[in-house]
């Protein structure tokens, strides 16, 4: 896991569903931390601390205009676990691809004897 540090902070910061709702959102476009809290029943100190935990963990980027402070979703973290999690499928299908071919290989061995 060194190869990829913040992996688990990355995949900590989905395990919660008002975080995963808010990058579902942000996948539309910016938005500001208003909107983004708008849907939810909770009060801002404790959205913020959603908000705080994303940007900390790379998935946003916060940018203050004014009076208002606008999310942008942060592609590097998609890049990151994408990498992850493409090293882990070839990891599985070299496995079942060498199962598949034990059996294969067992089966015909039983049927010659």
């Amino acid at each position: 896991m060194a190869k990829y540090p913040q992996l688990n902070i990355v995949f900590q910061a989905l395990a919660d569903p008002t975080r995963r709702a808010v990058l579902g959102r942000l996948g539309q476009g910016p938005a500001s931390i208003s909107e983004l809290a708008k849907p939810f029943d909770m009060a801002l100190p404790s959205f913020m601390k959603h908000i705080h935990f994303l940007e900390e963990s790379g998935w946003i980027q916060t940018r203050k205009e004014g009076r208002v402070r606008t999310c942008v979703i942060e592609k590097k973290s998609f890049a990151v676990v994408e990498a992850w999690l493409s090293e882990q499928r070839d990891i599985w299908e070299s496995r079942t691809d060498r199962l598949e071919h034990f059996v294969t290989t067992t089966h015909e061995k039983e049927q010659e004897q």
